[in-house]
């Protein structure tokens, strides 16, 4: 399984950063590696939303179910999605009040399908993207939420 954690501080409460991190309209304007949403429940999220994106990493693109198994307004929201070939994703946001604005913790973790040898071949392949990829998620959603 890897890893990836990143954090930021942002100059916006957490109940708006929470709005738009959570708001699958907007994955758009931050998450880099964001393609489309193909699908997802009504209203607005909540424990046991769902979701089908398609992501892009290395040029291709790959769809994954997501469904919120944790939604703690505005402090906290974890996503578990199944992707291809019985592959796994866990990402998970932590929200701090940091004096007007937010500490903003994402951490995610990935486990490829095929035991050690998937692992091996995942790291080989995606390397350092995913770690890049979150950073530059973070400072674009931290320019997004501070215009």
């Amino acid at each position: 399984m890897s890893r990836v954690r990143a954090n930021i501080d942002i100059d916006a409460p957490p109940e708006q950063v929470y709005e738009v991190m959570l708001d699958p309209d907007r994955l758009h304007e931050w998450v880099t590696i964001h393609r489309k949403v193909n699908r997802a429940d009504s209203g607005k999220p909540r424990k046991g939303f769902e979701m089908d994106q398609t992501l892009c990493l290395r040029h291709a693109n790959f769809k994954v179910h997501w469904v919120l198994t944790q939604a703690d307004r505005p402090n906290a929201a974890t996503w578990e999605g199944k992707g291809p070939a019985g592959s796994y994703a866990r990402t998970a946001y932590q929200l701090t009040p940091n004096g007007e604005g937010t500490h903003f913790e994402y951490e995610n973790e990935f486990k490829a399908p095929g035991g050690f040898l998937g692992a091996a071949a995942s790291r080989v392949v995606v390397g350092g993207v995913p770690e890049r990829e979150a950073h530059a998620s973070l400072e674009q959603l931290k320019g997004l939420l501070e215009r």
